[in-house]
């Protein structure tokens, strides 16, 4: 008999989040699939009556309260793989500072908080598995063209916290990935992207169905080659 596992994504309601939710879903998993209002979410909610192995979760990855409580609310739960997918791109252009900082909780310590509500789920789980999407752009030595100040400060940021989180967590047999989407055709991405959302995804999964605690704490892209930080 083949085992079910259980995947929890956040911002599954569009782009990568939602095309993680679908794939992992045709493939069998039970899927908690989180993002801000899924009463909105009409392309999830159309996806959830598809496949009866969706279970829709509110969450703003903001709130940490409302982190918490999800985690209370789901403690009997067992969660194989987590995915931090939930981010912003903010405008760089000014460097406000209001939206520098909204950039660094949601892209920065939300992925945090989130794995700390969740380590006992991950724990207890079978692959222990804990995956969240950064970018190249979060890279020093990708960094070729400048600007976009805010998005790849906090994706600098997230990358050293699931670092320590890769060393923190080995004790617990939690294995952490940190991973590279490629420029993806998404409303984030832009039309000027190289791939669909379908061939990112699809190596995405690759990526994590790869993860043990060997290699726990790589910078690894959709391609399955390493980013260098």
């Amino acid at each position: 008999m083949t085992a079910i596992y259980q995947v929890l994504i956040t911002g599954a309601n569009r782009g990568i989040g939602l095309e993680l939710t679908k794939q992992y879903a045709q493939d069998g998993w039970r899927i908690l699939a989180c993002c801000r209002n899924p009463q909105q979410a009409t392309a999830l909610q159309s996806l959830a009556k598809l496949h009866a192995n969706i279970q829709l979760c509110s969450l703003d990855v903001a709130d940490f309260a409302q982190i918490n409580a999800l985690a209370l609310q789901l403690k009997d739960q067992k969660i194989d793989v987590l995915i931090n997918n939930a981010g912003v791109y903010p405008d760089s252009s000014s460097g406000d500072a209001d939206a520098w900082l909204d950039a660094f909780k949601i892209n920065s310590i939300a992925p945090f908080k989130i794995a700390a509500a969740f380590t006992p789920h991950i724990a207890n789980s079978q692959l222990k598995k804990l995956a969240t999407l950064s970018s190249k752009m979060g890279s020093m030595d990708d960094n070729t063209s400048g600007g976009s100040y805010i998005y790849r400060s906090s994706k600098a940021a997230v990358n050293m916290v699931m670092k320590s989180l890769s060393i923190d967590l080995k004790p617990l047999g939690i294995a952490v990935v940190t991973l590279h989407p490629g420029w993806v055709l998404t409303d984030m991405g832009g039309p000027n992207a190289l791939i669909d959302k379908q061939t990112s995804v699809s190596g995405l999964r690759q990526v994590i169905q790869d993860l043990s605690l060997s290699n726990s704490g790589q910078f690894i892209g959709y391609d399955g080659k390493a980013v260098n930080w």
